[in-house]
């Protein structure tokens, strides 16, 4: 049961679930200091919204993996995935999204009304992705907007509704995503021109790639400032916002310097960003109901 596990985790690369979790947090915390003057929104959202974040995650992630068995396979950096190399079957990873949307929906019904009318769009979003790459170079995009759902589903969670502070903190997290996945994309550039799929690099090339990337973060560094703005009196997120920015170009660095740094970039830098800006969140939310 172990292996099986083990397998299921690798086939959804579980532990970069840090990236959209730290935003949902964010979302969460400025969500409740608003409404109840408190960091603390309860045990109970808390535990609903990592059962929803966790299952949504993994249906997409697992969506994801079924329809591309047949590209993943063809390609050396994917091969060795367990949904091509025979440790799991696609009716096994079928049924594992089959039963991650139902446990979402199922969640997103205890949490409150809106959650439930929005976790069917949600998830159409999240498997959506997986296709968008045999037909549009938006995909990069795409990607982007079902992370960035991530910080609406936090802020649904506590107040019911959604708010446009909110809505600028999304739109940070759907070009942060985008643009480091442009950096991602690279690696596959020549398989995606061979197999004739649809990506930023493999249709505008290395060095616009790169430029396209580093507009995306622009845009990420813009959203993000007007989500501190609208959100009212968060002096502390600005060093969060400013630590990010660094994080932003020491990724766009690394990169530039040579693209054998791109995992680097990739898993480190943009794992400790969102980790990073959520404790300076946190830090802010305390003292905002302390009266600091």
């Amino acid at each position: 049961m172990f292996k099986k596990f083990k397998e299921f985790s690798e086939l959804v690369a579980f532990e970069h679930t840090i990236f959209s979790g730290a935003f949902i947090l964010i979302a969460m915390i400025v969500a409740s200091v608003e409404i109840n003057n408190s960091i603390w929104f309860g045990f109970r959202i808390l535990f609903l919204c990592i059962l929803a974040l966790v299952s949504a995650r993994n249906f997409a992630m697992g969506f994801n993996r079924y329809c591309d068995r047949d590209i993943d396979i063809k390609n050396s950096r994917t091969d060795k995935r367990p949904s091509v190399d025979g440790r799991i079957s696609p009716f096994s990873v079928l049924l594992f999204c089959i039963f991650n949307a139902m446990i979402f929906i199922g969640v997103s019904y205890y949490i409150n009304e809106l959650a439930f009318y929005l976790s069917i769009p949600f998830l159409i979003i999240l498997g959506g992705y997986s296709y968008t790459k045999r037909f549009s170079y938006l995909a990069h995009l795409v990607l982007g907007i079902s992370l960035g759902l991530a910080p609406i589903a936090g802020v649904i969670a506590v107040t019911g509704e959604i708010t446009l502070w909110s809505v600028f903190l999304a739109m940070g997290v759907v070009f942060w995503v985008g643009g480091f996945d442009l950096l991602y994309s690279i690696q596959d550039i020549e398989f995606d021109k061979k197999e004739g799929l649809y990506s930023i690099p493999a249709i505008f090339g290395e060095r616009k790639t790169l430029i396209i990337s580093r507009v995306f973060h622009v845009l990420a560094v813009i959203f993000w400032a007007l989500f501190i703005g609208f959100s009212q009196g968060w002096i502390f997120a600005y060093i969060g916002l400013l630590a990010s920015i660094i994080m932003l170009v020491y990724e766009q660095y690394l990169v530039s310097l040579d693209f054998k740094n791109i995992p680097k970039a990739f898993f480190v830098t943009n794992g400790y960003l969102g980790f990073v800006f959520f404790i300076f969140i946190l830090i802010d939310g305390i003292g905002k109901t302390h009266g600091m």
